[in-house]
């Protein structure tokens, strides 16, 4: 009886051993998820640093350091006030972005290493906004933004940081800066307003004058096509008489007329001139010949009638 109690003892404790054993194993036996990395100490010491992935860690002997994430993160640091070169106190809060490259020197490099950035981000401001007066530092923000990045990400190498970017998050003047910026603000857009008022009437003058300018020219130039088109009309006409004028010569003389028919052409030209509005009149020789002989004719015809 006592031999089957001390059997089954036995097989008890077996069966607790290897359970112990297998949880120590379980408890031993970690994963590395992605973009993580875990720094180990071996006896108090740095060992290694466990990337993504299954990993089996000695009991009593090996500890996790430190977990690491891999990913970029983000800090937004307080307002920190800060005095530019003409002695304007403002506040000023950043924002970090960084990444951890090396994950031993973020583990032993320094200790609380988000605080160390923060402080040295704050004193690096002053230094750089120290240099600067107040409206070049409100128009300057990539170039303040560049140095600090520089000089940060030279100081945080030795911590396996990279600063992949900084940004002025806020710049925040004094109350009464602020009212004198807006009445400025104010009083250059009322300014910009008079001169765009102003550029927009000079334009509206420019263009009447330039419609009433070319108004006169298309003006004149239709008086002008006029004059030009009535002086044609005329010449044509004058050319169309002569040329009828030259057509009739030509059938008179084609018809070989004598010299009565050149008479009486004569006379009928004389007729149509007497009619016309001039009071002198001068009669060609041939023609006064002609009218006398025509005058002595009727005389004689008269003196050789009989008297009834």
């Amino acid at each position: 009886m006592d031999f089957e109690l001390y059997i089954n003892w036995g097989v008890v404790g077996i069966i607790v051993l290897f359970a112990l054993v297998i949880a120590l194993l379980a408890a031993n036996i970690k994963v590395v998820p992605q973009a993580h990395a875990f720094v180990i100490e071996r006896l108090g010491a740095y060992h290694a640093t466990w990337s993504t992935g299954l990993h089996l860690k000695i009991p009593f002997i090996d500890r996790i350091a430190k977990k690491v994430s891999l990913k970029e993160q983000v800090i937004d640091f307080p307002p920190q006030p800060v005095i530019t070169k003409d002695n304007v106190t403002m506040q000023i809060d950043t924002v970090v972005y960084f990444q951890i490259t090396d994950s031993k020197l973020y583990a032993y490099g320094v200790e609380r290493p988000i605080s160390a950035i923060e402080n040295l981000s704050a004193t690096t401001l002053r230094n750089i906004i120290g240099d600067m007066e107040l409206d070049h530092t409100l128009t300057s923000r990539d170039v303040i933004n560049s140095k600090i990045r520089v000089i940060l990400d030279e100081a945080t190498d030795a911590w396996g940081i990279k600063v992949n970017r900084v940004e002025l998050k806020n710049i925040i003047p004094p109350k009464e800066i602020q009212d004198s910026m807006e009445k400025q603000m104010k009083a250059e857009r009322e300014r910009r307003a008079k001169i765009l008022d102003a550029e927009g009437e000079k334009r509206s003058a420019i263009l009447i004058a330039e419609g009433q300018k070319e108004s006169a020219v298309l003006r004149a130039e239709a008086v002008r096509e006029t004059k030009i088109r009535e002086a044609q009309g005329e010449a044509e006409a004058i050319l169309s008489v002569q040329r009828a004028l030259a057509d009739s010569i030509k059938l008179l003389n084609e018809a070989d007329p004598n010299k009565a028919v050149l008479t009486l052409k004569s006379f009928e030209a004389l007729e149509k001139v007497a009619d016309g509005k001039a009071t002198k009149i001068i009669i060609p020789s041939e023609i006064q010949g002609m009218a006398g002989l025509a005058a002595s004719a009727k005389e004689i015809f008269a003196t050789e009638t009989p008297k009834e």
